[in-house]
């Protein structure tokens, strides 16, 4: 959620973030996630959110996570939330992926 938001569009703002997640640092990463996702589920304008691991086929990507939001207010407010959260909790997410050899690609996506 750290990343500058910029959508043109109204409407439902969709972030979808895909990762490369090596196997033994598997469970630690989708922890990490769980515990956004739980901060995330509580804030307003929050539809919906979907943590998802790759179960078969031979994409690059083996983590996917989807969380759809009401409008791009909510994103904002959202992103200011979790930046504080992080700074609070003194967690670098740049170390902590680093860490877990971990490569991700993240935008943000309406409706077409």
């Amino acid at each position: 959620m750290a990343d500058d938001f910029s959508v043109g569009a109204a409407g439902p703002v969709f972030r979808v973030d895909k990762f490369v997640v090596p196997a033994g640092s598997l469970a630690e990463f989708v922890e990490q996630i769980r515990q956004v996702h739980r901060t995330l589920a509580g804030l307003p304008g929050c539809l919906q959110k979907h943590l998802l691991t790759q179960t078969s086929g031979d994409a690059e990507f083996n983590v996917v996570t989807i969380v759809q939001w009401v409008d791009a207010d909510a994103v904002a407010s959202a992103q200011a939330v979790i930046q504080k959260k992080f700074k609070d909790e003194k967690f670098d997410q740049a170390s902590f992926r680093k860490k877990l050899g971990v490569r991700g690609d993240s935008g943000f996506y309406a409706e077409a």
